[in-house]
């Protein structure tokens, strides 16, 4: 159950790497160094678990069962277990997840998708804070996480990433996340131009009030949102790449009216 605890620990899983901090949960911000190592080649459950040992040790709240742990993974969440598994091995769908962590780790925890946590972090504390209607965040990264919040409640588990592309063989995370960047040497104008698309397309759709943009290269937000152009406005995450860490921290805090603490 959510508690009325001032700190957390948020670990957030990705298919690059594995991060994890010390929240202040008023705040919303990191009270620790950000410990990250890579995610383990393959992402099976056994490697990511030893992963997300070593990062608690290095917190030095391996042992600390005193302080609520919440984990942010990137699947689609549902009671517990992981029923998707876009960028990490597929022994994950239909996964007992959050008892495995449990198990492994040796006390309860906190389970989400990570994009979705995201979203629990901006809302609290960040660009979604107070916003009416309807607001998507979406994460650009190893892949596209999104996070859908109508009027201050998360509706869970949106796979926007996966929107598929007419007569193309990817789908939009393949043609349009931070990584097809990366693979592809394109240039921010170039990347912009794709994600022209994805966020036409998504606008379409959906009408939102407000988009916002995390993931780690939301940092670089003044390179390619200006060259957007979408009738919703279109804002970074005051959080940057630390959200998911943030949000996965504040499932532990109980906040009379705020966004619902788990994704089931």
């Amino acid at each position: 159950m959510a508690s009325k605890a001032t700190r957390a620990v948020g670990v957030d899983i990705g298919g690059t790497g594995i991060k994890a901090g010390i929240v202040d949960l008023e705040a919303g911000e990191l009270l620790s160094d950000r410990m990250k190592v890579p995610t383990p080649r393959g992402a099976e459950p056994d490697d990511v678990l030893t992963a997300v040992r070593t990062v608690l040790d290095r917190l030095g709240v391996a042992d600390d069962h005193d302080v609520a742990l919440g984990v942010a993974f990137p699947a689609i969440v549902k009671n517990g277990r992981t029923l998707s598994a876009a960028n990490v091995s597929d022994k994950w769908i239909g996964f007992e997840a959050e008892k495995f962590f449990e198990d492994g780790l040796g006390r309860d925890i906190h389970f989400a998708n990570d994009a979705d946590v995201a979203g629990i972090a901006e809302v609290r504390y960040g660009a979604a804070k107070g916003v009416d209607g309807l607001v998507l965040l979406t994460t650009l990264g190893t892949g596209i996480g999104s996070a859908m919040i109508y009027n201050g409640v998360l509706v869970p588990n949106t796979e926007l990433g996966h929107l598929q592309r007419a007569n193309h063989k990817r789908d939009a995370e393949g043609y349009a996340a931070y990584s097809a960047m990366e693979r592809e040497s394109l240039s921010w104008e170039q990347w912009a131009e794709r994600l022209q698309w994805y966020y036409d397309y998504v606008e379409f759709l959906f009408s939102p009030d407000l988009f916002i943009v995390g993931g780690g290269v939301s940092k670089h937000a003044s390179e390619f949102l200006h060259l957007l152009d979408l009738k919703t406005p279109i804002v970074p995450a005051v959080h940057r790449n630390n959200a998911g860490i943030i949000g996965a921290a504040a499932l532990g805090l109980a906040v009379p009216g705020a966004v619902p603490a788990v994704t089931e």
